[in-house]
């Protein structure tokens, strides 16, 4: 038949990746609901890829992660980093096994609790790589509404507009709000740590950059709802206003 309505393509998305180093479950369940607490409406069924890069000889028990993370509101999708042994075990418990690009590989870098972490990179199936030498930034001229989700790719996202509570803006590169930033903010997707995030008032639910965020309340201590950016300094999270 010739008039399919489907297509199947390859593609890239910017997802939570668990980063594990070992397979105690109840440990790693543990870690990921003291993250959940910091921003539960953020993460609420959002997917999520298990990366096992530093595993190592341990082994974990793909179908009960799968179904704690469930329990938690998660949506796993896959693993990444896995030897041959651990893509079958993964790929019977029902999970995909998937390539991570080299922007987001695998960091030495542990938690607090030298377990668990979670970053926001960017993971995808292997498909030709696109290396344009010039990028233009993505100019969206309107408010964002809960629930709408805009991203840049390969560039910066400037929106000229307010965006608000329940909203998200996602860049590969830096972010520009020309408006209140209310909603969620995540720049550096694909893990450039100079990326920053700009906003005529920074009152928002979250901010990342490069997989280190900030919630609400982190930010309101930093004492800035006015003009201003927030940029990486080190391993944290800064704000600066904006002064001209």
């Amino acid at each position: 038949m010739s008039d399919s309505k489907i297509e199947l393509k390859g593609s890239s998305f910017t997802l939570s990746v668990l980063h594990i180093q070992n397979g105690d479950v109840a440990n790693i369940v543990q870690a990921i609901s003291a993250k959940i607490q910091q921003a539960p409406s953020f993460l609420k069924m959002a997917p999520i890829v298990i990366n096992v890069t530093q595993l190592g000889d341990d082994e974990l028990d793909y179908l009960k992660l799968k179904q704690e993370l469930e329990a938690l509101e998660l949506v796993a999708v896959g693993v990444s980093g896995a030897t041959d042994t651990q893509k079958a075990a993964a790929k019977a418990a029902g999970l995909a096994c998937l390539t991570e690009s080299k922007a987001s590989a695998p960091q030495t870098k542990t938690s607090a609790d030298g377990k668990t972490q979670i970053r926001y990179e960017r993971v995808e199936v292997p498909v030709e790589v696109k290396v344009p030498s010039h990028t233009p930034a993505k100019i969206v001229r309107q408010n964002l509404r809960s629930g709408q989700q805009i991203y840049a790719r390969d560039s910066d996202l400037v929106i000229i507009g307010a965006v608000s509570n329940g909203a998200e803006v996602i860049a590969d590169g830096n972010i520009h709000v020309y408006g209140t930033l209310r909603g969620r903010a995540i720049a550096g997707a694909q893990g450039d740590s100079s990326a920053r995030i700009f906003a005529n008032k920074l009152s928002a639910e979250l901010v990342s950059i490069n997989g280190h965020y900030w919630t609400s309340e982190q930010l309101q201590q930093q004492d800035c709802n006015g003009a201003g950016f927030v940029f990486l300094d080190g391993e944290q999270l800064a704000v600066s206003d904006l002064e001209i």
